[in-house]
This record gives C-alpha cells, structure tokens and sequence, in this order.
C-alpha cells in the first residue's frame, strides 16, 4: 500500500510511513492499494475512513471494489463517489502461453529485446487476448482511494511520476517560447483527489487509443486472407472468436462511457463554491471529463467501424466464393456447349447402318475432322465474343 500527501506549491508528492491520522492543512491523500492488501486491511482503512472523512466505505461498494470481474460503473453517497473502471491487463496479469511440445526455451536476451506491451502474446491472435481488470475509485473531499489489480501499470506509472520529478519538473522551472512568453514547463501536480483520479482514468483510456493500431493490423490481416483471389481460408473459428472480442470491447466502452456519463452528472450537481480558484478548478474538472467521455466515444466508434469492417470482409468472401463458383460454372456450360456438336455428329458416324454418307470415302474421316473443328472455331469465337470464357477478375 502506498499512501502519498499531494498539496499544491510543492515539487512533487510526499510519501507517508503509515496510514494518515488527520486531513491534511492543505491538498489531499491518495492511498492507492492492491486488491488482495485492500481485502486484507479492509477494518484499518474502514477506521481510517471513519476518523477523517466522516464514514466508511458501505458494505455493497465494499464488493465491488472487491470484485476483480465487476464492468465499468458509477455510484455515490453525500460522502464520497465511487468509480470503477475497465482497464487493460497487462502481460503480467494474463497467464503465461502453453508449451509447445519440443519447443526450445526462450533464452533471457531474446526475452529482453521483445516490447513488454500489454497483449503481445505469440500463440493467439491480438483479437483472442483482450483482457480488462477493473480499477476501483473511492472519492472523498480530502482523499482518494484507489484499488487495483496486481502488477497494476497504471498505479506504479503515478507513483513513479508524482514521487520523482527530475530537472525541470522538479523544480517547477519556467521557458520562454518563440513569442517570448513564459511557459510552465511542467504539468501541476493533481488539485484534487478528483483530478488526480480523472487523470488516471485517462491514462487507461489512451491504452485503448494505442490498441486500435493493432486491432487495425489484425482486422487488415483478416480481410487480405479472407479477399486473398488465390487462397483457401479455413480458420472460420479464428474469425468468430475475433467477432466475439469486438463485440465484449463494445461492451466494455458501453459501460465506460455509461459511468462517465454518470459522473458528468454528478459533477454537474455538485455546489459551487464562492472562491474563484476553486470554481475554475470545477471547470477544468468538467473540461477533463468531457474530454475523456470523447475519447471513450472515439474508441466506440473505432470498434463499431472495425465489427462493420469485419462483418462487410466476409460478405465479400461469401460473394467472392460465389463469383468464382459462378465463373467455373460458365466455363464448364460453355466447354459443354462447344462439345455437343461434335458429340452429336460423333453419334451420327457411329450408327451401324450400311449406308451412311461419307463412311466408305477416302477423305471422309478428314472431311468429318475439319467440319467438326470449324463448328469448335466458330462456336469459341462466339462465345469469346459474347465474354463467355473470360473471368471476372480479367475484366
């Protein structure tokens, strides 16, 4: 568990020893915990709660924070706010692929020089590893509580920067641009525990921003196998299980963007305050948040356009299947048509009469030969003509 003291006009957070004891003069805490240590200290931090804010968490947000598969939500009492948010898991988080049978181990430098990105597995397609774990929020005026899962990149991404500011950052140095202004040349530390809690927010939402460039490789993939003129696709099971995760991110962003949209509300409803900093403050929390209610939208749209994409690809390989089948078919018509002449004139000389034209001549045989060709010449070059034997993708 770490606990930090974030106030305004200092470089960077203050890390504290234990558990806070009273609010402090000025800023905010934020305690930020696993699941597992939150379940373990759960009558510590109820205590705590009481004694500086008033009221302990209630029993039912005490389960959802404690429950590692609960979907995006928003919820509240006229003490604190409660915020739960889908993330993407890491690559720790996910279980480790199986081993195939006579695979050699990876040696730790070729091990090394992979990205440790979340979902960069080799055995499965990007679309089979989508994983979330959720990362709950506990706001209060004075403090933020925030639970996540274990290994947590976005926990130990805020620690590291709020804890360690180097060179300008940590002396909240200033620049003069082009125009000779003056500019701040860092971000200010978070003014509330709800600020600090939107920016983590965030930060998960950008990791699914960064997901559709690989969600856009994938889906290419898909479509050039699925359009490939020459190729026989089978993998029917890949496809359906990559429709199937779009449609669970759909649903997971439906439920992102219904919590936000909750939390707009609420944020609307909250009282404004007589002092100007502190109603500007509310401004840019409200900016903040419409801000990543449209990024939230942006990536629900992306995904809605790539079960779109996905769906429209293998129409087109349905019909790309039947055209092909359809050319076949008018070659084999056509072939057939050019043959029944000569099958027919073939049954003629082949009667067992007597007397039949042609049959005790010399020249006869040869005269049949070239009469049939003729009738194979004239017939191809009408149906050349008529575009019988030419192929869809010649045209």
């Amino acid at each position: 568990m770490q606990v930090l003291h974030i106030a305004p006009g200092t470089p960077a957070a203050q890390p504290l020893d234990g558990l806070p004891a009273a609010l402090p003069a000025s800023g905010f805490y934020w305690l930020s915990c696993s699941r597992s240590e939150f379940e373990s200290q759960l009558p510590e931090l109820q205590r705590m709660l009481a004694a500086l804010c008033g009221t302990p968490l209630v029993d039912l947000h005490v389960s959802d924070l404690l429950n590692a598969q609960l979907p995006s939500n928003y919820d509240y009492t006229s003490a604190y706010d409660i915020l739960v948010f889908q993330r993407l898991a890491s690559q720790h988080a996910l279980p480790p692929p199986p081993a195939q049978p006579g695979a050699q181990p990876r040696s730790s430098t070729q091990a090394s020089h992979r990205p440790a990105q979340a979902l960069q597995r080799e055995d499965l397609p990007v679309l089979q590893r989508i994983e979330t774990r959720p990362v709950g929020f506990a706001l209060f005026d004075h403090l933020l509580l925030s639970i996540h899962p274990d290994h947590c990149p976005t926990r130990d991404t805020y620690l590291q920067r709020l804890l360690s500011r180097p060179g300008a950052e940590a002396h909240g140095e200033a620049r003069t641009d082009l125009r000779g202004d003056v500019r701040t040349a860092v971000a200010k530390l978070p003014t509330s525990p709800a600020d600090l809690m939107l920016r983590m927010v965030n930060t998960m939402v950008d990791g699914y921003l960064d997901l559709r460039r690989v969600l856009t490789r994938q889906l290419d993939h898909w479509q050039l196998a699925l359009l490939h003129p020459k190729g026989r696709f089978s993998n029917w099971s890949g496809v359906l299980d990559a429709r199937l995760a779009l449609h669970q991110l759909d649903e997971i962003c439906e439920d992102q963007r219904a919590a936000m949209q909750d939390w707009l509300e609420a944020l609307d409803g909250w009282p404004l305050e007589d002092n100007q900093v502190q109603q500007r403050e509310h401004e840019l929390l409200k900016v903040r948040s419409r801000d990543l209610l449209e990024h939230i939208e942006r990536v629900l749209h992306h995904i809605r356009r790539m079960e779109q994409s996905a769906e429209s690809a293998v129409q087109m390989h349905f019909s790309a299947q039947s055209n092909r089948a359809n050319d076949i078919m008018r070659t084999l018509t056509t072939v057939t048509a050019v043959f029944l002449p000569l099958n027919l004139i073939a049954g003629i000389f082949g009667m067992n009469f007597e007397f039949i034209p042609f049959v005790h001549l010399r020249e006869g045989f040869w005269w049949a030969m070239a009469t049939m060709g003729l009738i194979s010449l004239v017939l191809i070059a009408y149906f050349w003509r008529k575009r019988y034997l030419e192929r869809e993708d010649d045209e």
